[in-house]
C-alpha cells in the first residue's frame, strides 16, 4: 500500500481519492526564518551540566517561525562540532528550564541523562513546595535545591520595598497561540514570585527590581508583576491584572486558535519582545557532586543599579 492509499483510507472525507497514474502536487511556500542573535557566551561547563548566556531574541526549542535559530539548535551544533567521533553517538545538551524568547540571561542544559534527571527534578520540586504551601503565608527557603534570581524594569513605581505575589496562573485561549495562553487566573495553578525593588526612578517612572521565583509557571515573572500593577517596561503582552492587552475571552478566532503561530497573529503573542527582563543569577546544588555552585550572567547596562554602573565604568 502506498502512503497515498493508507492516507486516504484512514481520512476518507479529507479529500478526493485519487486513481491509478494521478499526481499529487504540494505548493510549500518558501520558509525564511526571522532573523535571531547567535552568539552563546559560556557563563559554566563541566561533564555534566552547561550554563549559557542566552540573548534576548533567542528562542530556546524549536518552534513556530523558529526551526534552526534556536538555542538547542545551536547546543547540537556545538556538541556536533567537538565530538571526536561523528559517528559517536554521545548525548546533547539539553535545556532544563524554559526561558522566554525575550529574556536574556543564564540558561541551564544537561549533558547527561543522570544530570537532565536530577536538575529537572530540582525544578519540580521546587515547584510542588509551592503547591503544597499554597495556603499558607510562610515563605519557603532552605529546603530547595536550585535558586533562580532575575533582574527586571517595570512601570511605575513600587510603594513597598519588598512584595510576595502568590497569584494562580492558568491558561485561556488566544488568538495565534494553539495550546492556549497563560494568565493571572484564580482557578490556575499556584505561583510565588518573591520582589526586592533595587532603586526607584522617579523622572523615568520605573523601578529596577530583582524577583526571586520559587516556582516555574510559564511567563510568571510577567504575568506577576503585571498583576499588581507594574508590568515590566516595554512588555507588548500582559498589562494590569495579569492579561493580555486588548483581549476578549468571548470572542476567539478558532482559525488562529490551531495555526500554530506560523501565520503571523494580529495581536501580541508570548514570543513578542521589547520587555526587560535578565536570569541573573543561579545557585544550584550539583546534580553528581553536591557542590554548591553560583552561576552569574553579566547584566545589560539598562538593568544595573547605579552604583554597579559605576564600578562597571572604572574597571
Amino acid at each position: 500500500m502506498s502512503l497515498i492509499e493508507f492516507y486516504f483510507s484512514k481520512y476518507k472525507n479529507s479529500a478526493p481519492r485519487l486513481g491509478v497514474g494521478s499526481e499529487l502536487v504540494y505548493h510549500r511556500l518558501p520558509w525564511r526564518e526571522p532573523d535571531a542573535p547567535y552568539l552563546l557566551d559560556i557563563l559554566y561547563e563541566d561533564e555534566d551540566m552547561i550554563a549559557l548566556s542566552k540573548p534576548s531574541g533567542l528562542q530556546v526549542l524549536p518552534g513556530g517561525l523558529f526551526q534552526q535559530r534556536t538555542a538547542l539548535r545551536q547546543l547540537q551544533w556545538r556538541a556536533t562540532k567537538q565530538s571526536s567521533s561523528p559517528s559517536c553517538q554521545e548525548p546533547q545538551p539539553v535545556p532544563v528550564h524554559r526561558l522566554g524568547r525575550g529574556t536574556s540571561g543564564i540558561l541551564l542544559c544537561a549533558k547527561t541523562y543522570l544530570a537532565k534527571t536530577q536538575l529537572a527534578a530540582y525544578f519540580a520540586d521546587g515547584t510542588s513546595l509551592v503547591e503544597v504551601n499554597r495556603n499558607t503565608n510562610m515563605e519557603i527557603c532552605g529546603v530547595r535545591k536550585i535558586l533562580k534570581i532575575y533582574r527586571a524594569l517595570v512601570t511605575g513605581i513600587l510603594d513597598k520595598d519588598k512584595v510576595m505575589i502568590k497569584q494562580p496562573i492558568g491558561m485561556v485561549k488566544y488568538p495565534g497561540v494553539a495550546r492556549g495562553l497563560y494568565v493571572a487566573s484564580s482557578s490556575g495553578k499556584p505561583a510565588l514570585s518573591k520582589v526586592d525593588v533595587l532603586e526607584r526612578d522617579m523622572q523615568g517612572n520605573n523601578t529596577l527590581i530583582q524577583v526571586e521565583i520559587q516556582s516555574g509557571r510559564p511567563h510568571q515573572i510577567r504575568i506577576h508583576l503585571s498583576f499588581i500593577g507594574h508590568p515590566l517596561l516595554g512588555d507588548p503582552l500582559y498589562v494590569d491584572g495579569g492579561q493580555p492587552k486588548g483581549f476578549d475571552p468571548e470572542y476567539v478566532e478558532e482559525s488562529f486558535a490551531n495555526d500554530g503561530g506560523y501565520q503571523r497573529p494580529t495581536k501580541p503573542v508570548p514570543g513578542d519582545c521589547g520587555y526587560y527582563l535578565h536570569a541573573h543569577q543561579l545557585v544550584l546544588s550539583h546534580p553528581t557532586t553536591n557542590q554548591v555552585i553560583k552561576i552569574t550572567a553579566p547584566l545589560p547596562s539598562v538593568l544595573q543599579t547605579q552604583e554597579e554602573a559605576k564600578a562597571n565604568n572604572n574597571n
